[in-house]
Formats: structure tokens, C-alpha cells, sequence
């Protein structure tokens, strides 16, 4: 039944994109909350073998479709004291979204959609970042995607991870993407223009 909706509207794809970003703004979250008592800049890296970036996006007629990123990198560079001069940067390949079968993975990656052979970046860059309390941090900044760029603000909860050999903590994030706003209108109405985006991840100290 997807492959049926995907061959006769070509639609359901263009969610995928918003969850990116969402994804991006989350992942500088975490490292600010982690160590609040911390002097100077740290830098942290994203772990992508413990990162997740899943979306899912609702379609008139048709189960809810969900799918992922697979490929993607992000820096972080967090002054634990003055949280303002902090800063976070998130690179997502839109290729590597993979939506569960190969045709419909094709269909978002066509110029329906992500368009990623002409837009092959998903990037999000940290403009301001705030400590709203001991678990939770907001991001904001710019979202560019499928050549457009607009603000996006994110919270992300951050949770303490048991000691290892090298700091690291752990955040998710959920989000709401407008697919509208980025020009991928195909679909719609029929396929939300709204996209759910979350993200689960770790951050290494480096």
C-alpha cells in the first residue's frame, strides 16, 4: 500500500527533511547541560553509533510513514559559565535518508523532495544557546534545507550517563518541521505539511 501512494502522488518524502533539522538544533543541547559547574570551552563530538534521527509524517488514506538519516556530523563547543558564547554546528547528507523501502527512499531523494543531488547538505548553525533549568537547554539558529534556510528554535532534554572512559552525554529532542517552509510542497494536502522529528544521541568530550 506505501509503494502504491508513493508511485501514484510522489509525496510523502519532503517530511523527512524538517526532521533533520530538528535533529541538528538538539544536538549541541546536550554538553551545556551536562556540566554546568565547568569552566572555559569544551568541545564535544556527536557519537553517530549511538545517535538516532527518526521522522514521521501522517498521509490522508495511508499509515503513518516514518523512516531516518543515516549519515550526519555535528561539533560542539560549550563554555559551561556563559552558555551565550557557546555554539553548535550539524551536518546531516540528505542521500542517506532512508525511509524503510528502496523506492520510496529513491522518491525522497528525488526533486520532489530533498532534492540531494542538488541539496546534498541538511546544515543547522547555533546562533543562541540558553539553559532554561538542570535537564533542559534551548537552541537557536538557522535551519538550511533543500536551499532554504530559516530560523528554528529546539529543547532538548539531557540525562547524566553513567562514568566511562571519556565524558559523554546523553539528550533527545523532538521537534515539529513546517515541510512548507523549505519549498517541499509536493504532496499537499494530502501528505501533513507537519513533520515529527526526534532525535536520540550521545556527545563525547574530545
Amino acid at each position: 500500500m506505501l509503494f502504491r501512494f508513493v508511485m501514484h502522488a510522489n509525496k510523502r518524502a519532503a517530511l523527512a527533511a524538517g526532521h533533520l533539522r530538528w535533529v541538528i538544533a538538539a544536538l549541541p543541547l546536550v554538553p551545556m547541560i551536562a556540566a554546568p559547574g565547568a569552566a572555559g570551552v569544551n568541545k564535544w563530538l556527536i557519537d553517530p553509533a549511538q545517535t538516532h534521527i527518526s521522522f514521521s509524517v501522517d498521509a490522508v488514506g495511508f499509515p503513518r510513514t516514518e523512516g531516518e538519516f543515516r549519515a550526519f556530523d555535528g561539533r560542539i563547543a560549550i563554555d559551561f559559565e556563559h552558555p551565550a558564547l557557546s555554539s553548535v554546528s550539524f551536518h546531516v547528507q540528505a542521500q542517506s535518508v532512508d525511509a524503510g523501502s528502496p523506492l520510496l527512499s529513491d522518491v525522497l531523494r528525488s526533486d520532489a523532495f530533498f532534492d540531494a543531488p542538488r541539496f546534498a547538505m541538511i546544515d543547522f548553525v547555533s546562533k543562541r544557546i540558553e539553559k532554561i533549568d538542570e535537564h533542559r537547554v534551548r537552541v537557536a539558529g538557522e535551519l538550511t534545507m533543500h536551499g532554504v534556510t530559516r530560523p528554528l528554535a529546539v529543547e532538548v532534554a539531557v540525562r547524566p550517563q553513567p562514568a566511562k572512559p571519556r565524558a559523554r552525554i546523553a539528550f533527545t529532542a523532538k521537534a515539529t518541521i513546517d515541510r512548507l517552509a523549505f519549498g517541499m510542497t509536493a504532496g499537499y494536502p494530502a501528505v501533513s505539511r507537519e513533520v515529527a522529528l526526534t532525535v536520540e544521541s550521545e556527545a563525547v568530550e574530545h
